[in-house]
């Protein structure tokens, strides 16, 4: 893999609760409101579950995601193509954190940094419907 080692840890403080956050990073219908563009596999279910596998472009660049491991308020992907490593997110009541670790020729601070806001954005709004409906 061409490229450097590149990590990026971040933690943003969201006003919504933990189920929320959950279902937004979790399922499908979600993830493809704000991550940036996926190429989804056909056969995903309506969420993600431990090995499920996707793509993201950034550009032309493709990166590869397989789901490792998904507990109460964390997922962890292994990431390939673009990115060689792994990306971690962890949540709960008012907070996100996600680790991102790999050798690439990517500007991986700036992604991640930019795919976190687009996250907060996505959930604030999502947050404003659900008070509106109330």
């Amino acid at each position: 893999m061409l490229g450097k080692f590149q990590s990026s840890q971040l933690r943003i403080e969201i006003e919504a609760g933990e189920n929320i956050l959950r279902q937004s990073i979790l399922e499908v219908d979600s993830l493809k409101r704000w991550f940036f563009p996926l190429g989804l596999d056909k056969q995903l279910s309506s969420s993600l579950t431990k090995g499920a596998r996707f793509k993201a472009y950034v550009g032309l660049a493709e990166i590869n995601h397989e789901v490792k491991c998904i507990e109460n308020n964390c997922i962890c992907f292994i990431l390939s193509g673009a990115i060689d490593g792994y990306q971690e997110w962890c949540w709960g009541d008012g907070w996100v954190q996600s680790s991102l670790e790999g050798v690439s020729l990517l500007p991986l601070k700036l992604g991640h940094s930019f795919n976190l806001f687009k996250f907060r954005e996505f959930v604030g709004y999502k947050v404003r419907q659900l008070k509106s409906e109330d």
